[in-house]
C-alpha cells in the first residue's frame, strides 16, 4: 500500500505548532529560573519522538528525557545533541554507548553504579549519572536506607574520575490527586535525601521532581527543572487536575479514519463479533477501518465516541482488530467521509479524555497506544 493510500485509510495528525505553544505555556508557568525537560519516551507518547523532540527544543525546552537508553540513543542518531536523561536501565545495558553519546544516565542502585563505572573504565570517559531517590513511589530509585551507601560510592567514583554526578531526582506517586498526603511526604523525603547528598559533597547541575501534574499545580516542587510529559502533548494528567484549556494547553494529536463502507441493514441485524449490538430498526451502518491493532481500545466496544457526518456516534458492538462499526441512524454519509476519533474538541469531536472514560483508562494510554500502522502526519513543522 502506498503511503498516500495508507494515510487515506487512517492518520494521526500531529500539530507541532500546538506542541511548541504548550512548551512555551509550561515555560511561562514555571518561570525563567526553572528549566523544562521535554519527556519524549514511548515515541513521544505516540506522537513521534524525533519531530516532537526538535519542536520542544525550538520552543525552549533545554533537556529531553526518555525511559530507555535505546530511545535516547535513537535521538542521538537523529542528530539531536541536547542534554538527555534516560532512566530505565537493566543489567547489561548499553552503558558504553550511553557514555559515548554523552547521555545522562539514571542510577537507582549499586548494581547500576558498578556497571556504569566499569563502562567508564572501558571507554576512558567519565559517565554522567543522576542519582534517583525513591521518596515513596516504590518503583525505581534508591531507598532512603540505602542512600548513604549509593551517594558515598558515587562520590568515590567521581573522585577517581569515573563518573560525574550531574543530578539528584525523584518522582511522585500521586501528584495527579490534588491534596493527597503522599505529595507532602515525598517532597519532605526528597529535601532530606537531597540535603544529605549535598552535605556529603554532591554538587548537581540539576535537582528535579516535578512531573506533569506537579508542573501544573505544585510550584514548591520545581527545584531546578521540571519534567512535563503528557502535558507537553496537550493532554491533562487527569480530570481532577483540570482540563488542558485550564492551563493554556492544546491537544497535539488528532486521530482520523476514512469511512470505508456505508450500507443499509434491516431491524434485528447483529453487528460485529458476538452480536453485542443488534439494530433496533432499519438503519445505516458505517465501517471505520481502525481497530485494536491500531490502538483503538477493545475495552471501549459499545462506548467509544466518534464524530462522523457532523454527529458524535458510538462504536456499535465490538472493536475488531482492524475495524469497527458505527450506527449512522439512517443519515446519509458517503464512503471516504472522515471519522474523527479524537482531537482538540474544537469542532465537536471527542477528545482523548473522552476515549479514556469510555475505556476505563487514562488519556496517557489512549495516545500512547496508537500503533505504527497509523501514519503520523506532521502539521506546522
Amino acid at each position: 500500500m502506498s503511503e498516500t493510500a495508507q494515510t487515506l485509510r487512517a492518520r494521526a495528525e500531529i500539530d507541532l505548532g500546538a506542541l511548541r505553544a504548550n512548551v512555551r505555556a509550561l515555560r511561562g508557568r514555571v518561570g525563567t529560573d526553572v528549566q523544562v525537560m521535554g519527556v519524549v519516551k514511548a515515541d513521544a507518547y505516540g506522537h513521534g519522538a524525533v519531530p516532537c523532540a526538535r519542536a520542544a527544543l525550538e520552543a525552549g525546552a533545554t533537556w529531553l528525557g526518555t525511559a530507555t537508553p535505546h530511545e535516547a540513543l535513537a535521538l542521538r542518531a537523529a542528530g539531536i545533541d541536547a542534554p538527555l536523561l534516560c532512566w530505565l536501565w537493566t543489567p547489561g545495558g548499553p552503558w558504553d554507548e550511553g557514555i559515548r553519546a554523552d547521555l545522562d544516565m539514571g542510577v537507582s542502585g549499586m548494581w547500576a553504579l558498578r556497571e556504569v563505572t566499569e563502562a567508564a573504565r572501558r571507554t576512558a570517559r567519565p559517565a554522567r549519572v543522576q542519582l534517583k531517590a525513591d521518596t515513596g513511589l516504590g518503583r525505581n530509585g534508591c531507598q532512603p536506607a540505602d542512600w548513604p551507601r549509593l551517594v558515598g560510592e558515587a562520590l568515590a567514583a567521581q573522585a577517581r574520575g569515573l563518573v560525574k554526578v550531574t543530578g539528584v531526582w525523584s518522582h511522585f506517586a500521586c501528584a495527579d490527586e490534588p491534596g493527597h498526603p503522599s505529595i507532602g511526604a515525598q517532597l519532605e523525603t526528597f529535601h532530606e535525601m537531597l540535603a544529605y547528598a549535598e552535605k556529603e559533597g554532591v554538587d548537581p547541575e540539576v535537582r528535579h521532581m516535578a512531573n506533569s501534574p506537579a508542573t501544573l499545580t505544585l510550584p514548591e516542587t520545581y527545584f531546578d527543572l521540571v519534567r512535563p510529559g503528557i502535558a507537553m502533548y496537550g493532554v491533562s494528567p487527569g480530570p481532577e487536575v483540570g482540563s488542558p484549556a485550564d492551563f493554556g494547553l492544546r491537544p497535539v494529536m488528532r486521530l482520523v479514519g476514512s469511512v470505508a463502507l456505508v450500507k443499509d441493514v434491516p431491524p434485528g441485524h447483529g453487528v460485529s463479533y458476538g452480536h453485542h449490538y443488534v439494530t433496533e430498526g432499519p438503519t445505516t451502518l458505517g465501517l471505520v477501518p481502525l481497530g485494536y491493532a491500531d490502538g483503538v481500545p477493545r475495552h471501549a466496544s459499545g462506548r467509544g465516541p466518534v464524530l462522523v457526518g457532523g454527529k458524535v456516534r458510538t462504536v456499535a458492538g465490538r472493536v475488531a482488530m482492524d475495524q469497527f462499526v458505527v450506527d449512522l441512524g439512517g443519515d446519509v454519509v458517503e464512503p471516504g467521509a472522515q471519522a474523527v476519533l479524537f482531537g482538540a474538541g474544537d469542532h465537536g469531536e471527542p477528545t482523548a479524555e473522552d476515549w479514556a472514560r469510555a475505556a476505563d483508562t487514562i488519556a496517557y494510554e489512549i495516545v500512547t497506544r496508537i500503533g505504527s500502522r497509523v501514519p503520523r502526519v506532521y502539521l506546522n513543522e
